[in-house]
């Protein structure tokens, strides 16, 4: 089935966001870490624009993706950095914060007070490493290794904008969390 991603709105305060009429997904993580990329390959078109000047989104983009199937009816929030505390705390349809960080970069304690803030607001969230095609095994079984350790975490789902590696997985995630608490 072909997936459909509609740009909503570029907002920078809470009277700019769209209605809270889908579940929404919110992409978080260091400029450059790989969002917009990331965005792109789950809904396999250009929807989100690259840019290779990191720091480049300003506003919280959202985006409709829908297909004929009513799990995949979901909105996705990209997040410019780590801003926007009002819209992870207070946003009543956010269903899920994917927070992304760079499986070539060592662990950041950026990355730790963001897991930490949205643990103490009680956010459900799933940590992805991207950039995974750029590490040879042996270098992706230690980074993973060092993140998961750095981070507190257990899990860390290791994904490739570029091959697709882990994609399906990832998808397999938004749909359990946008069906698992559909919006009224």
């Amino acid at each position: 089935m072909r997936l459909t991603a509609q740009f909503l709105i570029s907002a920078v305060s809470a009277a700019q966001f769209p209605s809270p009429d889908a579940p929404e997904v919110a992409f978080l993580g260091r400029s450059n870490v790989g969002k917009s990329s990331l965005l792109n390959a789950l809904v396999g078109s250009a929807a989100a624009k690259v840019s290779s000047t990191p720091g480049r989104t300003r506003a919280i983009n959202f985006f409709l993706v829908s297909d004929q199937r009513p799990s995949r009816r979901m909105a996705f929030a990209d997040l410019p950095g780590y801003g926007y505390e009002p819209y992870l705390a207070d946003r009543s349809s956010l269903r899920l914060c994917v927070c992304l960080v760079d499986a070539n970069v060592p662990p950041q304690a950026s990355d730790g007070q963001l897991l930490d803030w949205l643990r103490s607001h009680d956010r459900d969230l799933i940590v992805v490493a991207t950039k995974i095609d750029r590490l040879s095994g042996n270098q992706r079984t230690r980074n993973l290794a060092a993140l998961k350790m750095a981070l507190e975490l257990d899990e860390i789902l290791p994904v490739s904008a570029k091959t697709g590696y882990g994609i399906k997985e990832l998808w397999s995630r938004l749909e359990t969390s946008a069906s698992d608490r559909q919006t009224n």
